[in-house]
């Protein structure tokens, strides 16, 4: 049974406050009383019951007086930092430098059998570094439908991914959140990684199905090749290092390495994962043309 340290006064620095993590991150860390330090590059938004702290991967003089008297980071890489050496390995420095004393990575499902991805680098540098850490490794995240793939399924009515027939156990960002929080406030989770997936592995074929039946209209699953892909997105004019990036974590599911299904987020929460179709109920909004 692991303790539950008095989170009051305890310091928390979150990077990707504003994200589909991070921000139900910050307001379980609010509530449990801890005091939350927000990182952005502005260093002026905060929202209630937290500090604004500026802070930004590229610039390294923000780091130090950010983690200045900070206990616990919680660390996401940017989607859009894809030279992790050059922009986060400071950070983790800086962290073991200002006395951090628990780092707690949102990294990747199957990260240790996929090298290539920044994560997996991100994650060599804290072990390096010898910060005690914990690794949140994630399933594909069910909000990427409705942030990143968004305009696909609401403009174009289909799911454009390079996954091929592969499984993928999403997880919903929230109960990532939820056991963030836990690892944040609780002792006993250092020197851990959680592989945090859904209850179900599903295909996207079977996702665009749900999609269909709960937005009433015909959803599809064109199953497109990398290059596909990779041509839409450049046609966004999206960076080539993202659409590198994207394309490589979808090879891990075309692969067949994403639809491992663990219990961790179960027994982390004490309550079964939230499932695709729930997702889909919550956020029905924002695929409505």
């Amino acid at each position: 049974m692991r303790s539950r340290a008095d989170p009051k006064g305890r310091r928390v620095l979150v990077t990707g406050a504003s994200g589909n993590v991070g921000a139900p991150l910050v307001e379980h860390l609010v509530q449990a009383g801890a005091d939350v330090r927000v990182a952005s590059r502005e260093g002026t938004r905060a929202p209630e019951g937290t500090t604004a702290v500026r802070f930004d991967f590229e610039d390294p003089s923000t780091h130090a007086p950010a983690l200045k008297g900070v206990e616990k980071l919680f660390l996401m890489r940017p989607p859009a930092i894809a030279d992790v050496k050059r922009h986060i390995r400071p950070v983790v420095l800086a962290a073991r430098e200002a006395g951090v004393r628990h780092i707690v990575f949102l990294s990747l499902l199957g990260v240790e059998k996929n090298p290539v991805v920044p994560h997996a680098k991100v994650e060599r540098f804290i072990l390096e570094a010898g910060v005690p850490h914990t690794f949140l490794r994630p399933s594909f995240f069910m909000q990427n439908l409705s942030t990143t793939h968004r305009d696909d399924i609401r403009e174009h009515d289909d799911i454009f991914v390079p996954a091929g027939h592969g499984r993928t156990s999403f997880i919903d960002t929230r109960d990532i959140a939820a056991v963030g929080a836990r690892t944040l406030l609780e002792d006993g989770h250092e020197g851990k990684a959680y592989d945090l997936t859904g209850s179900e592995a599903l295909t996207y074929a079977e996702v665009a199905t749900l999609f269909t039946e709960e937005l009433g209209r015909p959803i599809r699953y064109p199953a497109p090749s990398a290059l596909r892909f990779a041509a839409r997105w450049y046609q966004r004019r999206q960076p080539l290092a993202f659409i590198a990036v994207m394309t490589g974590i979808y090879t891990v599911c075309r692969l067949g390495l994403a639809g491992t299904v663990t219990r961790d987020t179960e027994q982390l929460l004490g309550r079964a994962p939230l499932s695709m179709r729930q997702f889909i109920r919550d956020h029905l909004a924002c695929w409505k043309k």
